[in-house]
């Protein structure tokens, strides 16, 4: 009946992408996701169509996990093909804007050498004029810097690229979200409309509150076909825990990697959102243990397992504010994510170092995030300590103890730290891994393996725990959970460095009398 209250299922899963890719920060963001179009993506799907059978091949060697191949079957090369002629057609305003930078870069380098700027200019290309700045640092290096809020109003973004994948989560791991586009398919529900469509808004809200089919069809505009694929993802009754708020004290769960949920009876914190689909596991939360409402998402960076769009759009109705690090302002490296979140119809609160953020019963303040960005000169991102129900725990996420005279100062700020979640990929993935489109100028390999993306390892972590005086210590998984390898695609086993380093870290915290453990799948602590 098209009447009946119908309840999003809470292994029903959306895949955002743009031109087929999926969607986060450096392909959604306009400068970053023009260079990453134009020096990743189109060549990969060029080198795919060259040899589709080397990049099949590589996908499937364990040993190359995470490597930059396209894993969609030969027969299927023709679908690629074409996707490869429209990004080239319809997105031909967004190559030119990357190489316009690329060659504006190139101008800086060999024209700015000390003196007046105002020459260089009239020498711009025409598809970066009026929305960058050239300046000097207080070292005479000159830089490009982007006026990101007109470049969003430029013809370089565009919603024409955003679509969704809709269906159900089958507990097969889906393709490396950063080499391989997603092609039609007979099982999911496509539809060509903006991340920020109200009708998405509508049929995630349902998990709670409900709806019917005739009101989902009309607000996502869908034909009879359409329609009878979104019914299989619908159900008569709310699938929801019912432990999923609390009446009293507090309480802190483990959802996975970097996210966390805090809670208390009025107020629901939850850090780096990225939540299990798969309703039927039985060793983790997922989408059923969530309470109705969420006062705060905080955001500590912009990484793609730690800002991960596909689970803040299914809770979009229920997040009150999204709070997020304050951006360098058009650092190439360095997007802003107050924009990126807001262009995506999210309510975001910006941040800069010792912030605070109120919530009923407690308060969030944003602290500061050294490391694992491979030293590039990167502002968005934060740690946080959260007060709540008279325990604070510090939200360290992927930082690293390299100054471990930071953490001295912000005890003195915020004052004494209860519990510590801590990151310790400490082996993390080179420069280039992430970044190399946004480089307009080659760096060598031994530079890029030099610079890499990891947090701390025993020693830091330790001097961390030391200087915020913590008395409980817990290393996030890094990656290890088997749900979220199309993003991670990581590989352990016990003679791992980063292994081998919690190991070390653990045995440190036992014998400084510091309770700890290694986190995986779920754990939940309760005052």
């Amino acid at each position: 009946m098209s009447d009946e209250q119908l309840f999003l299922r809470p292994d029903a899963i959306i895949e955002p992408l743009v031109d087929g890719f999926y969607g986060w920060v450096h392909t959604v963001a306009p400068v970053q996701a023009a260079m990453n179009l134009a020096f990743l993506q189109v060549p990969l799907l060029e080198s795919y169509l060259q040899s589709p059978q080397v990049h099949i091949n590589a996908s499937r060697n364990p040993e190359l996990r995470g490597g930059f191949f396209v894993n969609i079957e030969e027969s299927r090369s023709g679908e690629v093909r074409d996707l490869l002629a429209s990004i080239k057609q319809d997105r031909a305003d967004m190559l030119e804007f990357a190489n316009a930078v690329a060659e504006a870069e190139e101008i800086v380098r060999q024209g700015a050498t000390g003196f007046d700027l105002a020459p260089l200019y009239p020498k711009l290309p025409a598809a970066v004029s009026g929305l960058v700045e050239i300046a000097y640092d207080t070292s005479n290096q000159p830089a490009l810097r982007f006026i990101e809020p007109l470049v969003y109003e430029s013809p370089v973004y565009t919603e024409d690229r955003q679509s969704v994948q809709l269906s159900l989560d089958n507990g097969i791991e889906r393709p490396f979200i950063l080499s391989t586009p997603r092609l039609d398919s007979s099982d999911v529900l496509g539809l060509r409309i903006p991340f920020r469509h109200p009708g998405l808004t509508e049929l995630f809200r349902s998990r709670v509150h409900g709806t019917t089919l005739s009101r989902i069809r009309e607000m996502l505009s869908l034909d009879d076909d359409q329609a009878a694929m979104l019914g299989p993802l619908l159900a008569g009754q709310p699938d929801l825990a019912s432990d999923r708020h609390i009446d009293s004290g507090g309480r802190i769960r483990y959802f996975g990697h970097a996210c966390l949920l805090l809670q208390t009876p009025t107020a629901a914190i939850i850090t780096d959102p990225w939540v299990s689909s798969d309703a039927t596991a039985t060793d983790r939360f997922t989408y059923r243990d969530l309470p109705d409402h969420i006062d705060l998402a905080l955001i500590t960076h912009g990484h793609q397992d730690h800002i991960v769009l596909e689970t803040l759009l299914a809770l979009r109705d229920r997040i009150g504010q999204v709070v997020v690090p304050r951006s360098s302002r058009g650092n190439l490296a360095d997007p802003s994510l107050a924009l990126y979140l807001s262009h995506l119809g999210l309510t975001v609160v910006e941040v800069d170092d010792f912030s605070e953020v109120p919530f009923p019963g407690g308060h969030v303040t944003a602290t500061p995030f050294l490391g694992e960005h491979a030293d590039l000169d990167i502002r968005a991102k934060s740690t946080y300590c959260v007060r709540l129900a008279d325990r604070t725990a510090f939200v360290g996420a992927d930082s690293s103890g390299i100054d471990p005279g930071l953490y001295t100062y912000m005890r003195r700020h915020v004052g004494q730290v209860d519990l510590a979640f801590l990151g310790m990929e400490c082996a993390g993935a080179p420069l280039t891994w992430l970044y190399q489109a946004l480089f307009t100028k080659p760096v060598t390999k031994k530079m890029s393996d030099s610079r890499t993306l990891s947090g701390s390892n025993a020693e830091q972590a330790a001097g961390i725990m030391t200087e915020l005086g913590a008395s409980e210590a817990y290393v996030y998984a890094m990656g290890e959970e088997r749900w979220l390898g199309h993003v991670m695609a990581t590989s352990y086993n016990d003679d791992s460095y980063q292994l081998k380093q919690v190991r070390q870290f653990m045995t440190w915290c036992s014998d400084h009398g510091i309770k700890s453990d290694h986190l995986l799948n779920q754990h939940e602590w309760r005052w």
